[in-house]
This record gives structure tokens, C-alpha cells and sequence, in this order.
């Protein structure tokens, strides 16, 4: 395992950001330990729901965690608005970072995370196995 801190900046949208580091540190698997900061924008589905809800205001992130694939990512979040009221769910794209996004990445260069249909859950879900070499084995 790896570690990458990183640092997002205002405008950046949280998990097409998060999602593109694989292909840069050439890794099919990681996981996002932790992340902190403030969004202007969040786009999170609440369990249950079909569609996400936007939250258009300034929020702190209080926790952020998840997976992430060559089949894009799976991340839940807890934000807080002004008055303190925390909401959580999952990631969807279009979470705009308003001041700072601090993050913590495990870097996981020999396994290789998909996400594949599972017919008990409906969803597409984790799969894991190791990442092949370049040398074929």
C-alpha cells in the first residue's frame, strides 16, 4: 500500500477529481482513508433513493470514505450546513469544492478493483483481484 495525501482546490469537482487520480499514479485500486474541507455544491444520494439531491450552500465535509476503480468510484460523505445540521449519503458527481478538500488515498498497486453486476444486491458492486503485470503473469 501507498499513501497519497492530496489537496483539492476551489471549483474542482470532488469525485471526477478522485476518479482521475488512478489513471495519473497508473493504479486500478484504492481507497479514499479519510477527507475533510468545504464543498459550494454537493450532490448526494440518500439511501434509498433513485436520484441524488443537491445541497447548494457552503458545507464542511466531516467525513469522506470509499473505494476506487477503474470502474469509476464509490464514495459516502457527511456534509454540515451553516446551522450544523449533518446530512450523509452517496457521492454523486458534481460536489464542487469551495475552499479546500484534504484527503488521504491508500494506493493499492497490486490488486485491481471493478465493479461488477450482483444479482442480489441489484447493484454493481466491489470486485476485487490482483492487478496483472505488464509481463502477463
Amino acid at each position: 500500500m501507498q499513501t497519497l495525501p492530496l489537496r483539492l482546490t476551489p471549483g474542482q469537482d470532488l469525485r471526477a477529481t478522485l476518479e482521475a487520480v488512478l489513471a495519473e499514479h497508473g493504479v486500478s485500486a484504492a481507497f479514499v482513508l479519510q477527507g475533510i474541507g468545504s464543498l459550494s455544491l454537493a450532490q448526494l444520494r440518500f439511501a434509498g433513493a433513485k436520484q441524488p439531491t443537491e445541497l447548494r450552500c457552503d458545507l464542511e465535509i466531516l467525513t469522506l470514505a470509499g473505494s476506487l476503480s477503474v470502474d469509476g468510484a464509490h464514495l459516502h460523505m457527511t456534509v454540515a450546513d451553516g446551522q450544523g445540521r449533518v446530512l450523509g449519503g452517496h457521492v454523486a458527481a458534481g460536489c464542487i469544492v469551495r475552499t479546500t478538500a484534504e484527503l488521504l488515498l491508500a494506493l493499492l498497486p497490486e490488486h485491481r478493483f471493478s465493479r461488477e453486476a450482483d444479482a442480489f444486491s441489484g447493484f454493481h458492486e466491489l470486485a476485487i483481484g490482483p492487478q496483472s503485470r505488464p509481463d502477463g503473469a
